[in-house]
């Protein structure tokens, strides 16, 4: 699930705490990178801080810009291409 809104970092951090998610790791990566297809065994919880990145499910492609929030339940097949300009993320765990 996407949501819209023009979240920093330390907007980022007080949601991940607000929500009691485990610890943050940032992330980021250059022009037109790829991710393979994968899925992970909890719920990420993830901000684009800067630039963009499309992640591709099995239901439609979720394109991300700064400031939007992606929430993946467990599970959920993904794979992911960073926009042009790369992209900064941070991502945390959700129980």
């Amino acid at each position: 699930t996407k949501t819209s809104g023009s979240v920093d970092r330390e907007a980022a951090l007080a949601a991940f705490r607000a929500e009691g998610c485990g610890a943050a790791r940032s992330w980021s990566n250059g022009p037109s990178d790829r991710y393979g297809s994968h899925d992970h065994g909890f719920h990420k919880v993830l901000f684009c801080l800067e630039g963009s990145i499309v992640f591709h499910t099995d239901q439609g492609d979720v394109a991300l810009s700064r400031g939007d929030r992606l929430d993946l339940p467990p599970r959920t097949r993904h794979a992911a291409t960073v926009g042009p300009a790369g992209c900064a993320c941070i991502e945390a765990e959700r129980p």
